[in-house]
Parts: structure tokens; C-alpha cells; sequence
């Protein structure tokens, strides 16, 4: 036997700098801190971790994940959270949605094997045929897509997502504004009561807004919902810029081209070009497609 196997295995449902909330097998919660400097669990991990005391313990080691969902930049790489099912980009009809920043999203899951889908929240307001109309190559591509109103229709909202959510481990992003804390207090039980019990345990009240939260949403703890902060950019320097095309299912599908190296930008013979010019590739998504290679054509180590 390792040494590790006689430890508790937990889950990360929040973080905080060097501080974690790790949840047992039995609910019960520690504050821990990880043995040494590093510091490498994110919400979601498995880990090996000892009892301290009552409340509190020692993470020892981090189990081997089956995914991350993570962002990379120029500057640094952010995680969200490991372990994930399923991701729900999170848009509105107002504020206007980035389509760049939902499609670096998606990118991002593809990329990890995380399958996703996006809702459509304030169905209600003035310009949700707008904002459908803008969605319309996603829902082409076969993307789960939702119509929600989480304010003016709870209930039909909560019908309407629930089944999919059911079971599920789901990552919810989405921009500021867009409803996110409103989703979580419709379907997880005393939602504020649990961000109450972490930030006290962590006494880092002020922050429940700027780190990942892990959410049962009722006591039987089989279907979560994590939360996330907003934010303003989305990196995606892990990939290789000739696999771009790969995680993009328009492009994918349309990818027969003449070389097998081809960029999809100028090459002759090129399947996605011609798509696009038959109208099957949506000129935005080219655009984005276009943006986003030339960032990693430019990315230096």
C-alpha cells in the first residue's frame, strides 16, 4: 500500500490563495493547506489529504485528473476546474455577448474533451431574435442550446434545464451580467448558505465573488454546479496553431482540402474556403478562426 492510500480522498470545492475547502466521502468539510510550496489543486481535483484537527487538514497529494478546463495567456495560465462533465456557456440578450470570447470557450472545451452547451438568458427582452440569429451557427454546428428567462420564467427555466443538468458536474461561464449568480440561486438549494459556510471557514468573506465555487445542488450531491468570476480575456496559447481548425466543428466538418498541412487561409483546394464561400461556414467564424490563428502563429516561449 502507498502512502497515500491510507490518507482521506476529497474533493476541492473551493480555493483560496493556499487555502482549499476539501469535502470527504461523508460532506464533511476541512480547510487544508498543501504540504510544501506548491500549490496545485484546483476546484474539482481529487486529493489525498490528512486530518489535521476537526475542521482542518493537510492536502498530500493530488489524484490524476480526467480533464481541466483551463486559459492561457502570454503572461500566465488560469485554471477553472478539473473533473468536469460538461460546461454551460452562460449568454444574454443584454448585456451583448462577445461571439470571440464564446468561441474561445468552446474551443477551450473541445480542446480538453468537455462537452458544452450554451443558454440564452433574458429571452424576454427586446432583441432576443437579435441575439438567436447571432447564435444560429452554434446551433448548426449540433451545440445544446437552451432559451431561458431566469427572472421573468423561474419555472420554465428550471424545467428547461434541469434534465441536462441532472447527474451532471457542469462548469457554468459566462460574463458579467449575464446571470449567472442568478442561475445558481435558482437550482442549488440554500445556494447562499454554502458561500456563507466556505468564506467563514476561510474568512475571506469579501472574495466570494472572484474565485470558483463548487456547488451541490441539493443534499444528495449528485448533481453540481461550479461557478466561476467573470473575466475580460481568453486565452488559448495551449493550443498548437495547426490544431486550431481541429476544435472547431464547422471548420472540422469541412476540412477536405487538397493539403494536408492546410492553413485554411490561402492554400488552393481548400475545403473550409470553399465552404465558406457556399455559405456552410459562417463568415464570423472564419473571422474568429482567422483571429485567433494569427495570435498563435505570433505566441514565442
Amino acid at each position: 500500500m502507498s502512502k497515500f492510500q491510507a490518507l482521506d480522498l476529497g474533493l476541492v470545492v473551493r480555493g483560496h490563495g493556499r487555502h482549499y475547502i476539501v469535502e470527504d466521502a461523508d460532506g464533511r468539510r476541512f480547510v487544508c493547506h498543501p504540504r510544501g510550496k506548491k500549490s496545485d489543486a484546483v476546484v474539482g481535483d481529487q486529493v489525498r489529504f490528512a486530518e489535521a484537527s476537526a475542521d482542518e487538514g493537510v492536502i498530500e497529494a493530488v489524484e490524476p485528473r480526467r480533464n481541466l478546463l483551463f486559459r492561457q495567456d502570454e503572461w500566465k495560465t488560469k485554471s477553472f476546474a478539473a473533473n468536469l462533465d460538461q460546461l454551460l456557456v452562460l449568454v444574454a440578450v443584454e448585456p451583448v455577448f462577445s461571439e470571440s470570447q464564446l468561441a474561445r470557450a468552446l474551443i477551450a472545451a473541445e480542446s480538453a474533451g468537455i462537452r458544452a452547451a450554451i443558454a440564452l438568458n433574458k429571452t424576454d427582452l427586446p432583441g432576443s431574435d437579435a441575439a438567436r440569429a447571432r447564435l444560429a451557427p452554434y446551433r448548426a454546428m449540433g451545440l445544446t442550446m437552451f432559451d431561458v428567462a431566469l427572472k421573468a420564467d423561474r419555472e420554465a427555466a428550471r424545467a428547461t434545464l434541469l434534465p441536462w443538468l441532472d447527474g451532471q458536474r457542469t462548469f457554468v461561464l459566462g460574463p458579467s451580467g449575464t446571470g449567472k449568480s442568478t442561475l445558481i440561486n435558482l437550482l442549488v438549494k440554500d445556494a447562499q448558505a454554502q458561500v456563507g459556510e466556505i468564506s467563514h471557514a476561510l474568512n475571506s468573506g469579501r472574495h466570494t465573488t472572484t474565485t470558483t465555487q463548487w456547488y451541490w445542488t441539493d443534499d444528495t450531491r449528485a448533481t453540481a454546479l461550479i461557478d466561476s468570476p467573470g473575466f475580460q480575456e481568453f486565452g488559448l496559447r495551449q493550443i498548437e496553431a495547426a490544431q486550431l481548425w481541429r476544435y472547431m466543428p464547422d471548420l472540422r466538418d469541412h476540412a477536405d482540402c487538397r493539403f494536408h498541412n492546410c492553413s485554411h487561409i490561402h492554400e488552393p483546394g481548400c475545403g473550409v474556403r470553399a465552404a465558406l464561400d457556399a455559405g456552410l461556414i459562417s463568415p464570423s467564424r472564419y473571422r474568429i478562426y482567422g483571429e485567433i490563428l494569427e495570435e498563435l502563429q505570433r505566441k514565442t516561449w
